[in-house]
């Protein structure tokens, strides 16, 4: 495994990767860009969505996301009617209805190579590309083959394309793996072809995030290959590193002047009785794409009856306080912003 991640290192050493973080010499209007973390509409934010209807979830973060050039989360869950459930823990599947949250909350797209992605089989997983389609809501992460899975969702912006790429590190086991012929998700456990998808991507964008589902569900830190291979990815291409699975947030950290954050935590979330309170506290995480490069912020989210809702100084002195704790070269200041310690 050694011997492979180095490997993987310098194949992509070999290809051209800004190590300053602005690209391009004309004069560039900024760019806004919004992400969030794990989106289900099932269990008890079904119910919730059931009484108050498709808007509710997102009535009070609505107006920020919608400001934004390109909005994007995890969508944590399959949308169809068909399917039998896996045999596991906690199996997941929303109504097509439930997408109409995202389209009015202004989501441009979503990832969805997650561990929940194929809970109900293949049928249920390509229904949810389906929908999406059909409330124009972009997506990456699945698809019908190797292929679809690794496509970024591409967007452009004001003369600029950001592509986010969807890949999975928790997976239930190989026959969730998208194939030459196999429907599946966007698999981040071995190198390629994920490496190379990354590197494509570099090729032909401006922008490249990657939105990586990984590491351990409600631990603090990320795990040691989580941060090897965070470094990877930006060697080979990637301008951003956004994480998912923890259901709680991780911290943040910078390699070759480039963000990692490890994790979002839960957006739209039922209440986790294994994690606790921390699952509740959340953020989206904002980036300005402007001539001086790219900057980020973060604006704390305190999750109330499945509902993500904007607090108070002191919640967010909290957040900010928890976060410079997680973090590791980065520095998160009174109003958000995120810089790198040098």
């Amino acid at each position: 495994m050694k011997r492979l991640a180095i490997i993987t290192v310098i194949l992509c050493l070999l290809v051209p990767s800004s190590a300053v973080f602005s690209k391009g010499a004309a004069a560039q209007e900024n760019i806004t860009l919004a992400f969030a973390g794990d989106i289900l509409l099932d269990g008890f934010v079904g119910e919730q969505i059931a009484k108050y209807g498709v808007h509710f979830p997102f009535t009070k973060v609505a107006p920020v996301l919608q400001k934004a050039d390109l909005a994007f989360a995890n969508l944590e869950t399959p949308v169809s009617v068909r399917g039998k459930a896996a045999e596991k823990t906690f199996a997941f599947r929303s109504k097509p209805e439930t997408l109409g949250g995202l389209s009015y909350a202004g989501i441009d797209g979503v990832t969805v190579a997650n561990n929940h992605i194929l809970d109900y089989g293949q049928n249920a997983m390509l229904d949810t590309l389906v929908h999406l389609d059909r409330h124009k809501i972009g997506h990456t992460g699945a698809g019908n083959n190797i292929e679809e899975a690794f496509k970024p969702y591409i967007k452009t912006v004001k003369g600029k394309r950001i592509a986010v790429l969807g890949t999975s590190r928790v997976l239930s086991g190989t026959s969730w793996y998208a194939g030459k012929n196999n429907p599946g998700a966007a698999s981040a456990y071995t190198a390629e072809p994920l490496m190379g998808a990354i590197k494509k991507s570099a090729k032909d964008n401006d922008y490249t995030i990657v939105y990586i589902h990984w590491n351990q569900e409600f631990k603090d830190y990320p795990e040691d290959y989580a941060r090897t291979l965070a470094k990877q990815m930006i060697d080979c291409g990637a301008d951003i590193i956004l994480g998912a699975h923890s259901h709680n947030l991780m911290g943040i950290e910078y390699y070759k002047h480039k963000p990692i954050y490890y994790s979002l935590g839960n957006f739209v979330f039922n209440r986790s009785t294994r994690g606790g309170e921390k699952t509740l506290h959340s953020m989206l995480v904002n980036f300005t794409i402007s001539d001086s490069g790219v900057t980020g912020k973060i604006t704390p989210v305190k999750i109330m009856g499945g509902q993500p809702n904007f607090m108070g100084n002191a919640y967010n002195q909290e957040t900010i306080k928890r976060m410079n704790k997680l973090s590791f070269n980065a520095v998160v200041a009174a109003d958000g912003t995120v810089t790198e310690d040098l």
